[in-house]
């Protein structure tokens, strides 16, 4: 049985200003993992220099066999954080693979009646495009509160992250210089910096529409359920990780891509791959030639968002426009 899911109108938290306070919470993976690699001085440094305020879910420690915690004790952590008048945004610890479970939990009355600003990726997609879907509240993918703990080549994700949660205006983004595929938070001093090709123009075109995706093996996750966004009008963005073959990519899209909806899509936009997914240019764009429900949308790909960075926040629910040609543009209109 296929469940409908009827659009809903976006609901902006309001922008984040210097002095507010930070929820984080841990709705996949615990900071006791995080932890075992301690970058905590460098991430309260970065977020005392924004003038924000952190604060800890009362469950983010707890680790149980899967490196997360009870469902209960991660949705008390969730209700904690938009129930409390002094939190302005919500931050996930880092990502995992269970933070699904907590949707049948949720309090979608509360959470719609506070709304705030939502920030992770990876598997926080699950979370934010439920909530979106269910209440109308726009999220933001981008940087964990583990991801502040990068010490060197971070610039470009924070001056994102900033241009997203503290101004209305509308941004443009171009592709960075350069990006990093590297387990940073092993050795901070043993870093690999690649020079950046830019974006893959793989079909031209012009769209905009209503930003819909994050990690899509994740995103698939809500196929079929009512937590599932509606991706009629979309400007979707997706990306994988390194578990990600390929093969394994070229199915999840055609999985997603062939509900009814699709047939709506605006534009697409594909993350950067990891080196070790083994994807090319040339095995991109015949994965997305094979899916003739693209025929005529632009499709623009090596974009930085995904497993790798920097990494750009963007409106889950907001609004972007792409133009994929000679000269590419990629704007994100209402956030």
């Amino acid at each position: 049985m296929t469940t409908t899911v009827k659009a809903v109108d976006p609901l902006f938290p309001p922008k984040l200003h210097q002095g507010d306070m930070v929820r984080v919470v841990a709705p996949a993976r615990s900071r006791a993992l995080v932890s075992e690699h301690d970058h905590t001085a460098i991430i309260d440094t970065r977020f005392a220099e924004l003038g924000l305020t952190l604060t800890f879910g009362e469950h983010v420690d707890e680790r149980d066999s899967l490196d997360s915690s009870s469902i209960i004790s991660r949705v008390e952590d969730l209700h904690s954080a938009f129930a409390d008048p002094e939190v302005s945004a919500v931050l996930a610890v880092i990502g995992g693979f269970n933070s699904n479970e907590l949707l049948p939990h949720l309090d979608w009355e509360l959470i719609g009646a506070n709304p705030k600003v939502f920030c992770g990726f990876s598997d926080i997609t699950a979370l934010q495009n439920a909530f979106f879907t269910r209440t109308g509240m726009v999220t933001y993918s981008g940087p964990h509160w583990s991801s502040f703990g990068m010490r060197d080549h971070f610039d470009q994700t924070l001056r994102w992250f900033t241009a997203a949660m503290f101004d209305t205006a509308s941004f443009a983004l171009s592709p960075s210089a350069t990006w990093t595929d590297d387990l940073w938070f092993l050795d901070q001093d043993d870093r690999e910096v690649l020079a950046n090709e830019g974006w893959w123009e793989i079909q031209p075109g012009e769209a905009s529409g209503r930003v819909v995706g994050g990690n899509l093996c994740t995103l698939n996750l809500l196929q079929g359920t009512s937590f599932m966004p509606t991706l009629a009008g979309s400007i979707l963005m997706i990306e994988d990780d390194c578990e990600s073959t390929p093969a394994h990519f070229a199915r999840d899209l055609t999985s997603l891509l062939q509900l009814p909806d699709a047939t709506d899509v605006q534009g697409l936009v594909i993350g950067r791959f990891q080196r070790a997914s083994g994807m090319s240019r040339a095995l991109l764009e015949q994965i997305v030639q094979s899916q003739t429900v693209l025929t005529g949308v632009p499709v623009l790909a090596n974009a930085d968002f995904g497993h790798t960075f920097p990494v750009m926040t963007f409106p889950i629910g907001g609004r972007a426009s792409i133009s994929v040609g000679e000269t590419s543009t990629f704007t994100v209109d209402e956030h």
